[in-house]
């Protein structure tokens, strides 16, 4: 037994929970699914839709950063108009 097969992942507890007897047949027994086209697809759609959040995020702190910016820009413009 490698140490890896020490390490139980989240995505192995969620198989479990969903079908004890799946996650012992493939940890235990070695047996692997037949449907690991599917199952690749799914991971590449994971990974898609990863991509996708992260976009988000930039975008939203982006958003942020430019009306944080806007909001200086008016208050330095009124501080200069109220100056005069």
């Amino acid at each position: 037994m490698s140490r890896d097969d020490d390490v139980i992942r989240a995505s192995e507890m969620g198989e479990y929970a969903y079908c004890a007897r799946a996650w012992w047949l493939r940890r235990v027994r070695g047996y692997h699914s037949t449907n690991v086209g599917a199952m690749q697809q799914g991971v590449a759609r994971h990974r898609r839709h990863g991509r996708a959040v992260e976009g988000y995020h930039l975008l939203r702190r982006l958003a942020v950063a430019l009306l944080l910016l806007a909001a200086a820009a008016l208050v330095a413009w009124l501080l200069l108009s109220l100056g005069r």
